[in-house]
């Protein structure tokens, strides 16, 4: 009888088994084909339909919605593991959770909690739409973990948990239309995509990772820094360096200085496991460190922000697509070396080959995350403690400059002692035995009490523009760091703080990242060799937030503490805004916040009153130039209090109309530049247009060149490389990764999106334009417009020749990549309303201005920003900085009715430069006639 019953199990669970077997589907019973195979491309919609089958008929797989796309899809997020695992996940997130934050945990208890976890593994793809291994490997992957039972992938699921995350369905949806919309296979093709893959930003959505703009980076950010924190995160990208079949880790120098050493060498850790796995399995053609440019210097990105998260950041660059290809002939890329120890030979390649590579390369991850699982919880944890213990002592960070310091202070020291040398082992680097430089320079300078780093940050809450502090705090929030608040007023050093102000101290796990917002990056003087060329960072070299949002804050060196509330991890923070004073007469607002701009915006569009106030009010109501005034009325009055508490603005109601003169603002027409295959910077644009509620129309080259703009529009913005220079064109790596497209061979319905600005057709119709009274805003390289113009204006950033000729500034003796530096503005100019008289900028190789002696004599341009220090730089790289001295940055020029506004800087910089938005909302109004003014002082 036993026997039987023991008979009848083994069949139901036999059965059982056969039953769930039919029902997984596999990719080509789903999808129609082979994930791989050539020319064959799935649709997000397909994709999604598939996660669904696929979590409805495994136990090894959870479907978690994350929120919503920027075009209204759901973002799917598979948690893949054992059935055993998945029923305890809220106890796996939570130890995930208490290590990597590392509060009040000892040793020992950490060692614990390592060994019960799991380790928490991150692997996305699709990111960048148009790289399509990312998005067919992630399907792959899917299945093989649920359909597998071999000993690796049973021990990977039984001591790893799997966040396998799909980062951009709205770009694999367009990507995979318009690549399938050729019926015969051969003829498909990724190129001239007519659009964007993300609504706005396209390929910049692997630089929104430290501010998180949009919707699906705010997703992916919760589940990485808020929720999971895994230790290790995976992220797939194309395309690898010419004559090899990917890039990945360990990657180039430099390093940022604030990473712990452990992610570092972590990083190298995985990096071994990665190309051993593909060398044991004969595939070729992995390279890394100097045989690639990806650095881990730059934070933003998917992977980068991670580094500054204690997480293990993983980064591929792999070759392939539908289409096939060729591994084309680089010599030099097949002797082997350090870089590339195993070369791949010139041949054919096919889309299965690079979805094998990535399925390896998950697979070695995985497997190394299982073998290690412990050390690596344990890992995260010593990390986060790391940073816990320097934020709470004093504690001086390495940098290049002090660096320098130290050598500066050595060489100019009158009675420095010189060590003694020995020519034999100076040939090694080696130094005898006493020798070295003395340690009274390393004492002096790197122990210099005030080059301490800060113990906390204290943004203010009486700040001009407090809501765009709280964006910067809602920042920080969204990347899982600690915000404290002041329940009450406080003192600490001697200055005063009130109550609502926000504390962030740098005694936390993710200390990194922190200083990485507030402080200034120093990048090291990169060149390729002594006197030679600039080596390029692979992004930005600067990029501090808190300086480009024009965030003040106080740096605190001693430890302090106060009347302060712990937030809860992860909730966003809204200001409180009031409406103050008597609004008998009506209300000022102030033009130093930026939300006052959707205030006004929300005013126009009811119908109701604004002015601007040229030379701002005296008195007791001291309120600065360009402040606005709304005169008093019911519906003013309900749109008032609700911008106020919904906006975090303070509205002042005055009883007495303001005797200073007043211009009455009205909505211009704007116009917004763009072009087919999407800009960029113009989609950055686009989206804060609608932030901030300004209406707008997107045109093309075709409609410039078509005239009449005058009758359509009052005020057309260019973003940078909208505008070719003289006698040239203007190129980017985007544009020359592909043939521009044919009209015969583009579908009818993007055909007005083609074309160019020319010299020819579009400049002249620009010049009409503005001399009919219309306004042009170039930022950037458009800036060359003033050039087309004939505007009395020169490259400040030029020497002569001997033959007596200018010719631009070479990179040895002048380079700025990326970076932050400080301009002085003046703020009197309508351009500049609202601005302090000095600012930081986002500045990447920005033109920089002279004004010509005629200019000067004849006061045809009027200067609203400039450069008067020779060391402007702020955060990044400025190699040769001196050369921008009484440069102008920015300026404004009559040209005919119409005026012609130059930005040299990025002034909406990928909307993190949010202390300069006011130089673009300025001149989006209209400046109209002035007001009568009232008869009687303010006295509110």
């Amino acid at each position: 009888m036993r026997y039987f019953s023991r008979l009848l199990i083994v069949m139901l669970l036999v059965s059982t088994t056969a039953a769930l077997a039919q029902t997984l589907p596999s990719p080509k019973e789903h999808f129609g084909f082979n994930i791989g195979d050539d020319y064959q491309l799935a649709t997000y919609t397909q994709t999604e339909a598939y996660f669904k089958k696929i979590a409805a008929a495994s136990d090894r797989v959870k479907l978690v919605d994350i929120g919503p796309t920027e075009e209204g899809r759901r973002q799917y997020m598979l948690i893949v593991s054992s059935p055993e695992n998945l029923k305890k996940l809220d106890r796996y997130k939570e130890i995930s959770q208490k290590l990597a934050r590392a509060e009040n945990l000892t040793d020992e208890q950490a060692r614990a909690l390592a060994n019960e976890g799991k380790a928490i593994v991150w692997i996305d793809g699709g990111l960048h739409a148009t790289e399509t291994v990312g998005t067919m490997q992630l399907i792959e992957t899917i299945w093989q973990l649920v359909s597998r039972k071999d000993p690796e992938t049973m021990r990977i699921l039984d001591q790893d948990i799997i966040l396998l995350t799909h980062a951009n369905p709205d770009g694999q949806e367009i990507v995979t239309n318009w690549y399938m919309r050729e019926p015969k296979p051969e003829k498909r093709s990724l190129d001239n995509l007519p659009r964007l893959y993300q609504k706005y930003i396209g390929h910049d959505n692997n630089r929104d990772f430290f501010i998180m703009n949009m919707k699906e980076t705010q997703n992916i950010g919760r589940q990485l820094f808020v929720e999971w924190i895994p230790q290790i995160m995976y992220n797939h990208h194309q395309r690898g360096p010419a004559g090899s079949v990917l890039a990945g880790p360990p990657y180039r120098d430099p390093f940022n200085y604030v990473f712990d050493p452990l992610m570092v060498t972590g990083i190298d850790a995985l990096g071994a496991a990665m190309i051993n796995r593909l060398n044991a399995e004969n595939k070729p053609g992995f390279t890394r460190l100097s045989g690639s440019v990806f650095s881990t210097w730059y934070n933003g990105g998917l992977r980068t922000t991670t580094h500054f998260h204690n997480m293990i950041g993983l980064l591929t660059e792999i070759i392939g697509g539908p289409t096939p290809e060729d591994v084309p002939l680089v010599p030099k890329r097949l002797i082997p070396n350090g870089a590339t120890p195993y070369p791949v030979l010139p041949q054919k390649w096919h889309f299965k080959q690079s979805i094998d590579y990535s399925l390896s390369l998950n697979y070695s991850v995985l497997n190394y995350a299982a073998r290690y699982r412990d050390e690596l919880l344990f890992n995260i944890y010593r990390m986060g403690k790391n940073s816990i213990e320097r934020g709470s002592r004093d504690y001086w960070a390495l940098s290049p400059k002090r660096i320098d310091a130290i050598d500066e202070a050595y060489k100019n020291d009158p009675k420095k002692v010189v060590p003694p040398t020995n020519a034999a082992l100076a040939q090694y680097g080696m130094i005898p035995k006493g020798g070295g430089m003395p340690m009274k320079y390393y004492d002096t300078i790197m122990k210099a009490p005030v080059l301490r780093d800060p113990r906390g940050f204290i943004i203010p809450a009486n700040q001009p523009d407090f809501a765009t502090a709280v964006k910067f705090v809602n920042a920080l929030i969204k990347t899982g760091v600690q915000i404290q608040q002041a329940t009450a007023d406080f003192t600490v050093a001697g200055k005063k703080y009130p109550a609502g102000s926000y504390v962030v101290k740098t005694d936390q796990a993710f200390r990194p990242h922190i200083l990485d917002m507030f402080e200034p990056q120093d990048h090291p003087n990169d060149f390729q060799y002594p006197g030679g060329p600039p080596v390029r960072p692979y992004d930005a070299a600067g990029w501090t937030l808190a300086y480009l949002m024009n965030v003040q804050f106080d740096r605190v060196l001693d430890g302090f503490d106060g009347p302060f509330k712990k937030l809860p991890y992860g909730e966003l923070q809204s200001p409180e805004g009031h409406v103050n004073g008597t609004p008998g007469a009506g209300y000022v607002l102030s033009a130093r916040p930026n939300n006052s701009f959707i205030a006004v915006n929300d005013l126009l569009a009811s119908g109701i009153e604004v002015y601007r106030l040229p030379n701002g009010v005296g008195g007791k109501l001291t309120v600065e130039s360009g402040a606005f005034f709304v005169p008093a009325s019911a519906k003013a009055k309900e749109l008032l209090d609700k911008s106020a508490k919904g906006l975090g603005l303070d509205v002042t109601g005055i009883a007495k109309r303001p005797t200073t003169s007043m211009i009455k603002v009205s909505p211009m027409r704007i116009a917004l530049w763009d072009n087919y295959g999407g800009s960029m910077p113009s989609g950055w644009i686009r989206w804060l247009m609608e932030q901030y509620h300004f209406p707008m129309k997107v045109i093309y080259p075709q409609d410039i060149d078509a005239g009449d703009l005058r009758k359509k529009f009052d005020v057309i913005v260019f973003v940078t490389r909208a505008i070719p220079p003289v006698g040239g064109k203007d190129e980017d790596i985007f544009s020359a990764l592909s043939e521009p497209p044919k009209v015969e061979t583009t579908p009818a319905e993007y055909r007005p999106w083609m074309g160019k600005i020319t010299a020819d057709k579009s400049i002249p119709q620009l010049k009409t334009f503005l001399e009919a009274g219309g306004t042009v805003v170039t930022i950037g390289t458009s800036t060359n417009l003033a050039y087309h113009l004939k505007l009395p204006v020169k490259n400040a950033l030029v020497e002569m020749t001997p033959a007596g000729q200018e010719k631009p500034l070479p990179g040895e003796k002048y380079y700025i990549p990326g970076s932050v530096l400080r301009v002085n503005l003046d703020s009197t100019q309508h351009a500049t309303w609202g601005m302090p008289t000095q600012t930081d900028v986002y500045f990447d190789a920005s033109p920089v201005f002279k004004l010509a002696p005629e200019a000067i004599a004849k006061g045809t341009v009027t200067p609203l920003m400039w450069f008067d220090t020779n060391k402007p730089l702020r955060s990044g790289w400025a190699w040769g900085q001196a050369y921008l001295q009484d440069g102008v940055a920015a300026f404004m020029a009559p040209v005919g009715s119409g005026k012609f506004y130059a930005f040299g800087p990025e002034i909406t910089f990928r909307a993190q430069a949010q202390g300069t938005f006011k130089l673009l909302f300025n001149q989006l109004y209209s400046t109209g006639k002035t007001a009568q003014a009232g008869s009687e002082s303010v006295s509110e």
